[in-house]
């Protein structure tokens, strides 16, 4: 955990830094950029650095904060061009959100070489949102409502506990505070062959085993879900792997920051078969955000 102040100039540093033990250079002009347009927030916020596996990801390096619930961060990135206005539902989505539901305060993602990709909408803790509600919006993807069995058959439907909405590739993610079932061997199996993805590896049904949430992503031209991801909080990334790769496996014993801070890794298959992870390490932790406790306390109370 940090404990001298953050400004861009150190978190830029870091990033920079961290960015460097995977042989990435950060881009300052898509970077600071990002930094700068949030920078009174940045002061408070919880700080993390992602690296991924899969080959879509390789040579980037993503950050993400958050921001108080006060905040539109979807506005702050069109003023200061972060992202251009689209006629898309995408660019309506966070709006139609704010005028549903009570927010309890959001998350701003971005990669050192892509720059500003994703915005996160926190529910407040244990006031999950219904696919009915969510699905009404003029804004959603169809897939979201054209999925609804699948997501009511695994306990899912009355459970969203965050949006997360990519207006890079057009994508939005759907995270659950998932029943107990839904980690187990059989159900993992059963859900991957609903939505025809690949069966997943012993490995990764292992890892579900100790998740503490999975999101699922949806877009606009698919009526399919197109993944899902588990997530899990450890303090030793690498006791879930045999190996990573070279590169990430420096990075996640080299990174400076978060060293006594718990990790996330997230575990998802592609429609292609191909298994990947994404390692999360904090610049700066904070528990009592809900980027860190959307569905931790879930998992804890289980394993008390």
């Amino acid at each position: 955990m940090m404990s001298e102040a953050v400004d861009v100039a150190s978190v830029y540093a870091a990033i920079e830094k961290s960015a460097g033990l995977l042989d990435v250079t950060a881009s300052r002009d898509k970077v600071w950029p990002v930094l700068s347009a949030f920078e009174d927030a940045l002061e408070q916020a919880v700080i993390a650095f992602r690296v991924a596996t899969n080959a879509r990801h390789e040579g980037e390096f993503d950050a993400r904060f958050t921001l108080p619930k006060d905040s539109d961060p979807y506005a702050v990135a069109l003023s200061k061009g972060l992202i251009e206005p689209t006629d898309h539902p995408v660019g309506s989505l966070l709006s139609d959100l704010r005028a549903l539901c009570p927010i309890d305060s959001y998350g701003v993602d971005f990669g050192v070489i892509a720059g500003f990709k994703k915005i996160w909408a926190y529910f407040p803790g244990g006031e999950h949102e219904t696919l009915a509600r969510l699905g009404a919006l003029p804004s959603m993807p169809p897939s979201l409502t054209g999925n609804v069995d699948f997501f009511t058959r695994y306990g899912l439907a009355e459970k969203v506990d965050v949006i997360g909405i990519d207006y890079r590739s057009r994508t939005m993610n759907v995270y659950f505070a998932a029943p107990a079932n839904c980690f187990e061997k059989e159900t993992v199996l059963a859900m991957h062959r609903d939505i025809g993805l690949p069966n997943p590896s012993e490995q990764m049904f292992n890892f579900c085993e100790k998740s503490f949430g999975l999101y699922t992503t949806l877009n606009w031209d698919s009526p399919q879900i197109e993944r899902i991801s588990y997530g899990v909080k450890t303090q030793n990334p690498m006791a879930f792997f045999a190996r990573l790769g070279t590169k990430v496996e420096h990075f996640v014993k080299s990174v400076p920051y978060g060293v006594d801070d718990p990790k996330m890794v997230y575990a998802a298959v592609t429609s292609s078969g191909e298994e990947y992870y994404k390692l999360q390490s904090y610049y700066r932790w904070r528990s009592v955000s809900r980027l860190n406790t959307a569905y931790i306390s879930v998992r804890d109370k289980e394993d008390a």
